[in-house]
């Protein structure tokens, strides 16, 4: 039992570092992107154009400017830490459903000619995933946290989806869907795997 308890610490201290190492990942990404005249810019997700599907993997980890980024990062990291806290694998899976989620919405419905770029996307999956998972695994503790998460970012989450200049809230739409679609798909597998157990 001991074993199954250190296994499950190092999954969660390897999620919280992976979430620390993504967030280092991107500030790098910004100074490279700075010292190059903004260059990175271009992998983002430009709708509709073949080239522009590369921006689903890179978007999120490339910004506007340090303004856009410091932004994105506190909650990127709460939410993102909350998530580790269940390992690896599932920051891992979380973070792919609402990354593909995000980023193919962003690519079929957004203007052409536009480039969406960083990571609020994910931040607003995070945050409908942590709001939603406790719905559909019935857990009182998980419950709670979604109402705190609600309670902290609900605002700039209801605000963030309305159309503004500039603004990629066809991105925010899309990151929250995932992120309940996430939560839907991961509850699912949790209960297959106590039911085949």
């Amino acid at each position: 039992m001991a074993e199954g308890s250190g296994a499950g610490r190092d999954r969660r201290f390897a999620g919280v570092l992976l979430v620390l190492g993504i967030v280092a990942l991107m500030w790098v990404l910004e100074v490279v992107d700075v010292l190059a005249d903004h260059r990175l810019d271009e992998y983002g997700i430009e709708p509709r154009d073949e080239d522009g599907l590369a921006g689903i993997v890179a978007a999120p980890f490339l910004h506007v400017g340090f303004g856009h980024l410091a932004a994105n990062t506190l909650p990127f990291l709460a939410m993102g830490v909350v998530i580790a806290l269940q390992g690896v694998g599932r920051l891992l899976a979380v973070t792919a459903i609402v990354g593909l989620v995000s980023g193919l919405g962003t690519w079929l419905v957004a203007p052409a000619s536009t480039i969406h770029l960083g990571a609020s996307g994910i931040v607003f999956g995070y945050a409908t995933y942590l709001i939603s998972r406790g719905i559909f695994n019935r857990d009182a503790l998980e419950i709670a946290i979604g109402v705190v998460v609600g309670a902290i970012w609900g605002t700039a989450l209801l605000g963030g989806l309305l159309p503004q200049e500039g603004i990629s809230w066809q991105g925010h739409l899309f990151g929250a869907i995932g992120g309940v679609v996430a939560a839907r798909v991961l509850a699912r597998r949790r209960a297959e795997a106590r039911a085949g157990a």
